[in-house]
Parts: structure tokens; C-alpha cells; sequence
């Protein structure tokens, strides 16, 4: 089914604005990468500006290596690995077999006009190690985390602009729809990236909270209840609830908020919140904030 018009004018917008805002990032593929793959909320993969259908990788096994390949980006591991990694449960001679047909099925899913015998544009091999070509991808992990890393150098920068680090960190927040491929939720050789690209979002989204105070509390609000959502314990989260609530002179919410913070607190960790939280709450209940 074709993707509707609508859906695919704001994949192209999205795309354009991190292409702007990363044109001087060396390590950004850009828009020269045929191939652009999606993970965040859900897997998607484009080839060449089409979307590849998922009745074109023809086995499962094909999509479980080719997600495999992007968990382990630019790293090129052994075949026997490989297995061992995806399918434990497999002896040498069948798992010899079943990668095999695994990797023709995702050359022939991504490049199915490619002429036989000619080299894949994707994936490669080494010796018996094996991985993707990331010169010709464009991965949302990889630049979700590329335009986090803008965004910190300029804050670091003195002369910084704001806008562009507000700008890069918002882009990175609106690629973050959702878990690492969800769809392998209970795979062990998913486990660290989800978590890790989660705390990263979550970080993510706290300090663009913090960076919008000023301009936009409300959005501050938005963003701090976004990631209360997914982790009811994130202290810093609270904090700068209490101050967007603050600003909007709305002291009874930002008060709420602290005692939700010391409510959740003591029944998960049985702790009080951090001497800054509590500061901060006796300032906004005295009104000297």
C-alpha cells in the first residue's frame, strides 16, 4: 500500500529540517544516504525514496538480521557470533544455512534489480565478518544522537545560539516516536540500545523543558509530563515542572507537583527528594521565586 501523501510530506519535511540543521555535522550521511531506516515507535526502512514493504524481506529471519545489523551499526561481527546472538538454538549446519538465505533475502528486499553477482550496496562482509555500509544509511538512532550532541556542544560554547540548540533538540525528540524496535521488545540483543536511547530521550526532553522556561513554560509543562510518563521517578523532571508552573504563576499546581514528587519517591525508593527540590519548593511556597 502506498504511503498516503500527507504522511509522506511530513516524513520529507522532518527530513529537510535535520538535513539544515546538520549540513555542518562531517559524520551526518545526509540526504546522499539511499537507504533511511526507522526504529523509534516502529520499523520502517525506505530504499531509494520507496518504502520497502514488509512482504519484501520474505522471511523473518531476513528482518531479524537486518535489525540485528543496525543494533550493531558500524560494528562487523563473525558469522558464528551472529547465530549464536539470533538464533542460539540453532546446530552449525542449519544456522550456516538459515544466514545464508537470511542475508540474500535482505539484498534482494533492498536491491531487488541488482544484477546477480554484483556487489551489495549494503551490507559487507569481511572475511567471515559481517555488517551494514552506514555511508549509505541513514539511520533515526544514529541522528537522533547527532543532533543531541550539536545541541550539547553549543550549550558548551560560550557564544552558543540557543535557538539552533532549542532547534536540534526538538528535532531529536520529534524522531523519538516511541521504544527501540518495539517489535523486539523481548529480544536480549535489543535490551541495552532500548534502554539506553531511552534514558537519552528522557534526558533529552528535561533539559529542552529547562531551555523553554522563558519562552514557553507550557511546552515545558508538555514535555516534563512526557517523560513523568515513562519514568514517574525522574527527579529533575519534577523540578522543572515546579518552575514552568512557577512561571506561569500557577503556585498551586507547582506545588502539587512537588508533593507528587515526595509521594512517588518514598513508594518506590522510600527516600526524600533531593535538598534542590526541596529548596525550590519552600521558594515557590514562600513566593520568592
Amino acid at each position: 500500500m502506498a504511503e498516503p501523501v500527507a504522511v509522506a510530506a511530513s516524513h520529507a519535511n522532518v527530513y529537510e529540517q535535520i538535513d539544515r540543521l546538520l549540513v555542518n555535522v562531517s559524520a551526518y550521511s545526509g540526504p546522499k544516504a539511499a537507504l533511511r531506516v526507522q526504529t523509534l515507535g516502529g520499523f520502517r526502512a525506505w530504499c531509494d525514496g520507496n518504502e520497502v514493504p514488509p512482504t519484501a524481506w520474505g522471511r523473518e529471519k531476513a528482518l531479524h538480521l537486518f535489525q540485528f545489523f543496525i543494533t550493531m551499526r558500524r560494528q562487523y561481527l563473525h558469522k558464528e557470533q551472529i547465530i549464536d546472538r539470533l538464533w542460539p538454538e540453532l546446530d552449525i549446519e542449519k544456522g550456516d544455512r538459515d544466514f545464508k538465505v537470511a542475508l540474500n533475502s535482505i539484498n534482494k528486499a533492498l536491491e531487488p534489480d541488482r544484477e546477480p553477482r554484483s556487489e551489495p550496496r549494503f551490507t559487507l562482509r569481511y572475511g567471515l565478518a559481517y555488517g551494514l555500509d552506514f555511508e549509505n544509511v541513514w539511520l533515526d538512532t544514529e541522528v537522533f544522537e547527532q543532533l543531541i550532541a550539536a545541541a550539547n556542544q553549543t550549550l558548551l560554547d560560550r557564544a552558543g545560539d540557543a535557538d539552533y540548540a532549542i532547534a536540534c533538540y526538538t528535532a531529536a525528540i520529534n524522531l523519538y516516536n516511541g521504544d527501540y524496535l518495539p517489535e523486539r521488545r523481548y529480544e536480549d540483543w535489543t535490551s541495552a540500545e532500548r534502554e539506553r536511547l531511552q534514558l537519552l530521550a528522557l534526558n533529552t526532553m528535561t533539559t529542552l523543558a529547562n531551555l523553554l522556561l522563558d519562552r514557553s513554560p507550557l511546552e515545558s509543562v508538555r514535555l516534563t509530563q512526557r517523560v513523568l510518563s515513562v519514568d514517574p521517578v525522574w527527579e529533575d523532571a519534577y523540578r522543572v515542572q515546579m518552575r514552568a508552573y512557577a512561571a506561569q504563576h500557577n503556585r498551586p499546581l507547582a506545588l502539587r507537583t512537588y508533593e507528587k514528587c515526595v509521594k512517588v519517591l518514598d513508594d518506590e525508593f522510600g527516600v526524600d527528594p533531593l535538598p534542590e527540590t526541596t529548596d525550590l519548593y519552600e521558594q515557590i511556597l514562600d513566593n520568592d521565586l
